[in-house]
């Protein structure tokens, strides 16, 4: 006869290893399961804390803005460069000579100066003096007509009130019978060219004031009593 018990035990053995199996599956499973509620947890977190990662394109108003806006400066920028150049063009024309009328200025000095050199004896004890001297004069005032033309002006500010924009003081004149402030001798005339000025008038700045008139004489009271 087989003896039956020792068959029965090799078969008795391995009956546990299934056992063991499903124990493992359903721990697994639970981790699994687990795992997937945390994961699920976390990405609701994750979509509700953090905004829309793609940004929303404006909207066509906006747009039209936008792009109206850019226009109107555009518009801006290049009407202040059409000015802009305007300007520059119109101040080269009009302040063209001013370099050249510059140079000429000397020239008008020494021809003053030259005139001032010559008195009245001298023109009436010489024929030749004289006609020299009326030659100088007209180019004198020849080239004060084309300055005028040119826009440029002589400045002789004698006994007008000292003006910095214009004048430039050289020294300050007591006792010279102008008011105080007031352009007491001029040492040389200065040009002013339309708005610019050329070249200041180089004076002298009366100090104190003029001088007083002398006190009338007292009368003497008349009596109306009787």
């Amino acid at each position: 006869m087989i003896d039956t018990r020792e068959d029965r035990e090799p078969e008795g053995a391995p009956i546990e290893e299934p056992v063991e199996e499903v124990q493992i599956s359903e721990e697994a499973q639970q981790i699994a399961e687990e795992y997937k509620a945390h994961a699920a947890a976390e990405g609701g977190e994750e979509d509700t804390a953090d905004p829309v990662a793609v940004e929303e394109e404006p909207s066509a108003d906006a747009q039209l803005a936008e792009m109206k806006d850019r226009l109107l400066r555009a518009l801006a920028d290049v009407e202040n460069t059409r000015r802009r150049a305007e300007r520059e063009v119109e101040d080269a024309r009009k302040y063209a000579a001013s370099g050249f009328a510059k140079d000429l200025l000397n020239v008008s000095d020494n021809l003053r100066r030259a005139l001032d050199t010559v008195s009245e004896e001298m023109r009436a004890g010489d024929e030749g003096v004289k006609n020299l001297v009326l030659g100088i004069e007209m180019v004198e005032k020849e080239l004060l007509s084309a300055f005028e033309r040119q826009g440029i002006e002589k400045i002789d500010p004698l006994g007008e009130a000292f003006d910095h924009n214009f004048h430039q003081a050289m020294y300050e004149k007591s006792d010279s019978g102008f008011p105080a402030g007031t352009v007491a001798e001029v040492m040389q005339p200065g040009y002013v060219m339309r708005e610019r000025l050329l070249r200041p008038a180089m004076v002298a700045v009366a100090k104190g004031g003029a001088q007083e008139q002398e006190a009338p004489e007292e009368v003497d009271p008349v009596d109306t009593t009787a």
